[in-house]
Order: structure tokens, then C-alpha cells, then sequence
């Protein structure tokens, strides 16, 4: 029934002299996507991209579709001639096929040359639907919206709209580094940041023997999952123990935590200004631990002049919830394989720590020489979508 599927985009239609760009990034990435499936071919008209389905059944292609950012919504569509006979026998077929007791027309006429009026239209198509079924017109909450758009190429008829993922088209946001933790929130965190365009690199801090190889694997997971949005995503694995072990000599227990961050930090900063990252992402929300007060994200920040992007911010815990399961990385999350903050939380963190003496602290011993190993022996894992063969370098 469906020639097409018609893919528009919102936020992208804000911008200016970029329009463009990204309009071409997303026709793009919607291709690369869509490499599975032979048959179809995509075409950019700029307003709109289209999808040509070429026989096969849109609802193969609707999986494809779910998680490339920068789209708003897709529907699939019939196409005909600027010809009104036509277009009424393809609007009564779409409507036929549809269980339905009401209805409504809705016309957009892209096509200002077109000669009948976007009222006449609905005019013109409702009453030939009326002949020809029993149906009612229902303007205000019908059972079914039957639009058609009219372009300079000819009509489209369709009858419903997919939300898509929205945002920006990925790549267009330039690279971040995001803090994997294994935890529900740093995988939402890095979908909110790729939704905006940002690609992705991932760190990850072990500290064996304390955590296991089923913790490593429960990461590994959680970036694989990440890759229905992104093709091929680096996960940098950190030997985070020898760095651990030393803070809880030396320190407070009570400021373990302050320390560890900032360390972690550290090293984040370093990986990313080598892999050329523009930011570092963070799943912390505000209050929700004691690092993640805003005292303790002003000396944890202290020790980085990369921006700290933290989507989850102002998030309620079962918005992230719900979206860590849209992404399907809940239940990996939730695996009972703790990482190293878990294991090692102290008992009675400080929730308003005071930057002068976590340095303090700091002085304490020679933390440089730990962070200059830790980072020349990260073992470094390309996670590839359309293979179970990864590069590890």
C-alpha cells in the first residue's frame, strides 16, 4: 500500500545557514542505518526525506528508524500525481483499511501553485470517504487523522506519525568522553548526549580483585547496547585499584570518595584530551549522593577545565528508569556486580567537602606517578555494531 516513508525533523528546522549541514548529516546517517536493507533507497528533498520502500513492508524499516537522532516523526505514505481523482480513491483505500468510525481531513498545501485551496481539499476527499463507507466526519477527536501533503513532486496521503528520537543528527555535536559507571544513570546519560548530536567515547574504572570480570562484562554490555545509536564506540578500561588502595591509606574515610572522583576526573581529562574529546559526560543528578552535591561537584570539577556535561541533572530517578529501559540497558544495570565506587563506599561520606582539604589530603601522597600508570595501561576495546569480533588495542 505504502510507496514511501515520509522522516521530518524538528529542531533542525531552527537552524540557520547550518540547515544544510545537518539535513545532510541525518539523510546520511539514515542510510548508513539502513545498509541492511537493500531494497530501499533514501532520498533528501530537504523539507522532507524520504524513504522509498521499493515493495518492502515499512514495518521492517520502523526498528531502523527508532534510535537515529535528529528525526521527529516518520509516517508511511501513499504517493499520486497532483491529480484529485486519484488522490480521493488512494485516501478512501487508506481509510478503508483502517478500523475506524470516525475521521478528519487535514491538508497542507507545500505547493502554493497547486490550484484548490487546502479547505476545498478536505472538502473534496472527506465527501467522496463519506459516499463510499459508513464513517463519520469527526473534527476534534476522530479515530483517525487522514492528512495529505501537497509538494511540488505530487500528494502525499498518510494516516499516522511515528515519534521519532529528535534532537540533532549524530556526529553534529562533535565527541565527548562519558564516565560508564555500570550503573542505571551513565548509559542514559550518554543516549541524552548522542541524542544531541555528541558522539561518544566511554571510560570505564575497574578495580580488581575487588571487582569482578562479571562487572567488566556488565559495562561491556551496557556500550553494546549504546551502539543502536552509534555504530562503533571505544571503551577505555581503567585499572582503577592501586589509585583506590592508596586514598583509603592516606585519607579520611570520610572524603574517599571526593578523592576518588577527582582522580577519576583526572585521568578522564587526560584520555580525552588524547582522543581529541570536546567534553566529559557524567550521569550524576543533583543530591542523589554524596558526590553528587553541588559543594562536591565544585572540588570534584576543580581538578578539569574540560566542560563536565551532566544530562541527568535535574532528572526524577524513574524518568531515568524509563528510559534506561527504552534503551534496554536496565537490566544489565541492575546485574548484582558491583564497581569500584560501590565497593568502596565508605560509610559516611562528606556531603559538603571542603576544597582545601581534599588538596590537602592530596599531598599526602604522590598521586601523578598512579594516574601516569593507570593511563599507560588502559586497555582500550572498539565495540563494533555489525560484528561480535571487537578490536582491543
Amino acid at each position: 500500500m505504502y510507496q514511501y516513508i515520509m522522516v521530518r525533523y524538528g529542531e533542525i528546522g531552527t537552524k540557520g545557514k547550518n540547515k544544510k549541514q545537518f539535513i545532510n548529516r541525518l539523510h546520511k546517517n539514515i542510510k548508513d542505518t539502513l545498509k541492511a536493507v537493500k531494497e530501499v533507497r533514501v532520498i533528501n528533498h530537504y523539507e522532507r526525506i524520504y524513504i522509498e520502500l521499493n515493495g518492502v513492508d515499512h514495518l521492517i524499516v520502523y526498528p531502523y528508524l527508532e534510535f537515529i537522532a535528529g528525526i521527529a516523526s516518520y509516517s508511511p505514505v501513499m504517493f499520486v500525481e497532483k491529480d484529485l481523482e486519484i488522490a480521493k480513491e488512494k485516501a478512501l483505500e487508506l481509510v478503508k483499511s483502517i478500523d475506524a468510525n470516525t475521521f478528519k481531513v487535514d491538508t497542507r498545501r507545500a505547493d502554493k501553485s497547486f490550484e484548490v485551496a487546502s479547505m476545498e481539499v478536505n472538502k473534496i476527499i472527506a465527501s467522496h470517504i463519506l459516499k463510499n463507507m459508513e464513517i463519520k466526519v469527526d473534527v476534534h477527536n476522530p479515530d483517525v487523522k487522514l492528512e495529505l501533503e501537497i509538494r511540488d513532486e505530487g500528494i502525499y496521503i498518510f494516516s499516522e506519525r511515528i515519534k521519532g528520537l529528535g534532537g540533532f543528527p549524530l556526529g553534529m555535536g562533535g565527541k565527548a568522553l562519558l564516565m560508564l559507571s555500570g550503573g542505571i544513570d551513565s548509559p542514559v546519560a550518554g543516549f541524552e548526549v548522542m541524542r544531541r548530536g555528541v558522539e561518544i567515547e566511554a571510560i570505564h574504572f575497574a578495580s580488581p580483585p575487588y571487582t569482578s570480570t562479571l562487572s567488566d562484562e556488565k559495562v561491556y554490555d551496557i556500550a553494546k547496547k549504546l551502539n543502536i545509536i552509534q555504530s562503533n564506540i571505544k571503551l577505555h578500561m581503567v585499572n582503577f585499584t592501586k589509585i583506590q588502595e592508596t586514598i583509603y591509606d592516606n585519607v579520611d574515610e570520610s572524603y574517599a570518595i571526593t578523592l576518588m572522583r577527582r582522580m577519576m576526573f583526572r585521568i578522564a581529562d587526560k584520555v580525552a584530551k588524547k582522543n581529541n574529546n570536546l567534553a566529559i559526560v557524567s550521569g550524576e543528578s543533583i543530591g542523589q549522593v554524596a558526590s553528587q552535591t553541588l559543594e562536591s561537584m565544585v572540588v570534584i570539577n576543580e581538578v578539569t577545565n574540560y566542560p563536565i556535561i551532566r544530562p541527568l541533572a535535574t532528572k526524577d530517578k524513574q524518568e531515568v528508569i524509563t528510559t534506561a529501559k527504552k534503551i534496554d540497558t536496565y537490566e544489565i544495570s541492575i546485574r548484582p556486580f558491583e564497581d569500584c565506587c560501590t565497593i568502596f563506599t565508605p560509610r559516611n561520606p562528606v556531603t559538603k567537602p571542603s576544597l582545601k582539604k581534599a588538596q590537602e589530603y592530596e599531598a599526602k601522597f604522590e598521586f601523578e606517578s598512579l594516574i601516569d600508570d593507570a593511563i599507560e595501561n588502559i586497555k582500550v576495546i572498539k565495540i563494533n555494531k555489525d560484528s561480535d569480533e571487537d578490536e582491543i588495542f
